[in-house]
């Protein structure tokens, strides 16, 4: 009843914007897609499916525009780096690296949390929050057991601090390759504007959690002052470690200078952002042996990338109906194109949509809009910032905002058997996610003359 409710309403508000019977069916075909995803997630894939079979049969879409849409460039990215980092995690490279840099984290409550915060930033920075959530969360739940303490409180600090980290990077996040790819920024872009900004807001997020959750911290405490000893670190060959650090090195370092590389060779923007995420790939295989179809099988998540294919498809189908134009004239129209009202209008109303949907969802939504906007003559460079930080930070907000959250609660109700309300999640969500992006919108608009 839920569903077909929210599907007339949209529907209804659609006719009711002035837009024609396709533009209307598409939106309605969108709509159904999106609110079968959110209230029936297990069926997200056959919904997806369902709604681009439809618009090809209502011709709302063809199918070279289809292949367009379906962003093939991402989901290469996230399948070449799926595959290099799977490697690395067969090879327990991660494990090593965090429990080495935990076992001299000290005794306080305090200093253990900022340490835990810190690797899950870190981590989900330079490899992507989904790695970063599956190694973080395994490395609480063992903290937390080892010292009879409450899992929950500290499993919500390592989430909020992975959100913030993957929008670090190009590569910490989906929709930071999305915004990428379709904002023609660099992964430079993102160390000038986007990691100081995460750094930033980091550093804010910490004492907000010590705060909030000082009680937690203090039964913490006790229990590190019965037993210094944290975490045991596992024997990895020292070949496998060696071969490890340098695939990793060598992809982050390629990822870094890949803009200098096209300057250099004249070649498309962005091109060996692809390039170096297939050739760490390539060289994974390699190594990988005789295993090689066995890992790609393993460690690409296809499931996901074909759901997002068809998530980027069915929303381009809304831009080549010219729905994203007329939405770009409404934005237009309600902030009258300033740069700072359309940065808050940008940010927040991205923010508020990744906390009621999973943030790739809402950015996606976006993306098409702010290319209308550009298409219109208006400076977009900050509101992909904002965009970014919408996403990511307000997908801190409630349990299902981002991918992180959804895995990390899913981890704990399978080894712990404790379930996280939505209530239980929203005091602490509330008390990081509002300030923590308002101070970022506010460095973004304090940046805005050097954003031209």
């Amino acid at each position: 009843m839920g569903y077909l409710l929210g599907l007339g309403a949209v529907s209804a508000l659609a006719v009711l914007g002035g837009l024609d019977g396709r533009q209307t069916l598409s939106v309605a075909v969108f709509a159904a897609f999106i609110l079968g995803t959110l209230l029936y997630w297990q069926f997200r894939l056959a919904f997806a499916l369902v709604g681009v079979a439809i618009l090809l049969a209502a011709g709302l879409i063809n199918l070279e525009t289809l292949i367009e849409f379906a962003s093939l460039d991402i989901i290469l990215f996230l399948v070449g780096m799926m595959i290099v980092i799977g490697f690395l995690e067969e090879r327990r490279f991660f494990e090593v690296v965090v429990e080495t840099v935990m076992r001299h984290a000290g005794s306080g409550a305090k200093r253990l949390t900022a340490t835990l915060m810190g690797l899950s930033a870190l981590s989900a920075a330079l490899v992507d929050e989904v790695t970063s959530i599956l190694f973080m969360t395994t490395l609480t739940l063992h903290i937390t057991r080892r010292y009879k303490v409450n899992p929950v409180p500290f499993l919500i600090m390592v989430v909020f601090a992975t959100n913030i980290g993957s929008s670090a990077t190009v590569v910490g996040n989906p929709i930071g390759v999305l915004i990428a790819l379709r904002g023609g920024l660099t992964f430079v872009d993102f160390l000038r504007w986007a990691t100081p900004i995460s750094i930033v807001v980091l550093a804010l997020t910490v004492p907000l959690c010590w705060w909030y959750f000082r009680n937690e911290t203090a039964a913490l405490g006790k229990g590190l002052r019965r037993n210094h000893d944290v975490v045991e670190v596992e024997k990895v060959p020292r070949r496998d470690l060696i071969l490890c650090g340098c695939l990793f090195a060598l992809t982050i370092l390629g990822l870094i200078l890949h803009g200098r590389f096209e300057a250099v060779l004249s070649l498309e923007r962005n091109t060996l952002l692809l390039g170096v995420a297939l050739a760490g790939a390539g060289l994974a295989l390699f190594f990988e042996g005789k295993g090689a179809a066995k890992l790609v099988e393993r460690r690409v998540d296809w499931w996901t990338l074909t759901f997002f294919m068809f998530l980027f498809a069915s929303v381009g189908t809304l831009r080549y109906m010219g729905v994203t134009q007329i939405l770009a004239k409404g934005i237009l129209g309600l902030t009258g194109g300033g740069p700072v009202a359309l940065l808050i209008t940008i940010t927040w109303t991205s923010g508020l949509l990744s906390a009621v949907m999973d943030n790739v969802l809402a950015v996606a939504t976006f993306v098409p809009i702010l290319s209308d906007l550009e298409q219109a003559g208006i400076n977009v460079r900050p509101l992909w910032w904002g965009l970014l930080f919408g996403g990511t930070l307000l997908g801190n907000l409630t349990v299902i905002g981002s991918t992180a959250n959804i895995i990390a609660v899913g981890l704990l109700e399978r080894r712990e058997k404790k379930h996280v309300s939505f209530s239980e999640w929203i005091g602490p969500g509330a008390v990081v996610a509002v300030p923590t992006l308002f101070v970022a919108m506010l460095l973004i608009a304090l940046q805005l003359p050097w954003l031209g």
